[in-house]
């Protein structure tokens, strides 16, 4: 497949992935992204759980053995990219060996690192990853959403959705699950020699605007003065949620 060309011969890259784990802001910062017309679309195009979503809504066949195609990849493309060619994309912890396996399986003799697949596919990539420095406030984030199935305001929730509880065992699971998934960030960029941007969700809720617009610095890409950058989520965290990091935290020194 041939990379989108820019319409900008400025530009120094033709797509980003924002590399996350879930509960770490990757919403805030992809609708500040977006809004600033110039940094794509940025979405989880690449979630194996709304891949026949996209595919359909994208009217396209999936391939057969369900992995993630070059029609696919096309259309995501597409679907993520600015007018600048600019193509941006959220990738969590858990979606990148599915991608990056099926790139694997598409041509398994052909030598090279999993981002020299990525741009083979998608151009010249930048990094950008985003953590949490409070692993156990994101935990109890994680879990109050896994328990209502309430994840973004204005989405539809799923069935069997229950009342918020507290439920240590499940923010310990959570606490490790999102350490593990860390580990295996830092483990990647150090396979592929690379060093990404990174942004600590605390800087990104303190100053939104300011901390997306040094992203979009490390991008290489300048909001158009018609356009300003704006916060398109509003944070979902409450008392009860505090009540729950401390109680957590207490039980861990305790």
């Amino acid at each position: 497949m041939q990379p989108i060309s820019s319409t900008t011969t400025e530009l120094e890259l033709d797509a980003y992935l924002l590399c996350a784990t879930p509960r770490s802001g990757s919403t805030l910062l992809c609708g500040l992204l977006e809004s600033s017309g110039v940094a794509g679309h940025p979405a989880s195009y690449f979630d194996p759980r709304i891949l026949d979503r996209n595919a359909a809504e994208w009217q396209i066949a999936r391939s057969p053995d369900g992995r993630i195609d070059d029609a696919y990849l096309r259309h995501a493309r597409i679907a993520g990219s600015t007018t600048n060619g600019v193509f941006g994309s959220r990738i969590m912890g858990a979606t990148l060996p599915v991608l990056t396996g099926d790139l694997v399986a598409a041509a398994p003799d052909r030598a090279g690192t999993d981002l020299d697949r990525l741009t083979e596919h998608l151009g010249r990539i930048r990094l950008v990853h985003l953590r949490r420095r409070d692993v156990v406030a994101q935990a109890v984030s994680w879990a109050r959403s896994e328990q209502t199935h309430f994840w973004h305001p204005g989405e539809e929730i799923a069935p069997g959705a229950q009342e918020a509880h507290y439920d240590e065992e499940l923010i310990d699971q959570l606490v490790r699950k999102i350490e593990s998934f860390e580990a295996r960030w830092s483990d990647w960029f150090t396979a592929q020699r690379v060093t990404p941007c990174e942004v600590a969700y605390e800087d990104l809720a303190a100053d939104p605007v300011g901390v997306a617009g040094a992203v979009l610095d490390y991008l290489g890409l300048q909001v158009p003065p018609d356009r300003t950058m704006e916060v398109r989520a509003r944070r979902q965290a409450d008392q009860l949620n505090e009540d729950w990091i401390e109680r957590f935290k207490a039980g861990r020194t305790g």
